[in-house]
């Protein structure tokens, strides 16, 4: 996956506000004022984080009439996911090695 996508899904998910949104989404799509409800602020700001949403690929938005529901788009996710696993695996890897050669050592100082 390209740097820029992971940044522009961490950079999307470093706000609270844009967390509680995707996890709203998860349970289904929803529209701005639907998203808006548990939060006090303007409906202008939360357009505002729904186009930062969009701008990451975290969700896709909608026109039917006068309604543009919001729907959460997982790609992004899973390849955040699939990087962390993966920096997971490596340091779990140097945590293992290094604890071998420390109680390697251990025993040769006994």
């Amino acid at each position: 996956m390209p740097t820029d996508q992971l940044d522009l899904t961490f950079a999307a998910l470093a706000d609270p506000t844009r967390r509680s949104i995707l996890s709203r989404l998860a349970e289904g799509e929803a529209t701005v004022g639907e998203l808006a409800e548990p939060f006090a602020v303007s409906l202008p700001a939360i357009s505002r984080h729904l186009k930062v949403l969009e701008g990451a690929g975290l969700i896709v938005r909608d026109r039917q009439a006068q309604w543009r529901p919001s729907r959460l788009q997982t790609a992004p996710l899973d390849e955040a996911v699939e990087w962390m696993r993966s920096r997971k695996e490596t340091w779990e890897g140097r945590m293992d090695r290094l604890d071998a050669h420390l109680r390697a050592k251990g025993e040769q100082d006994e």
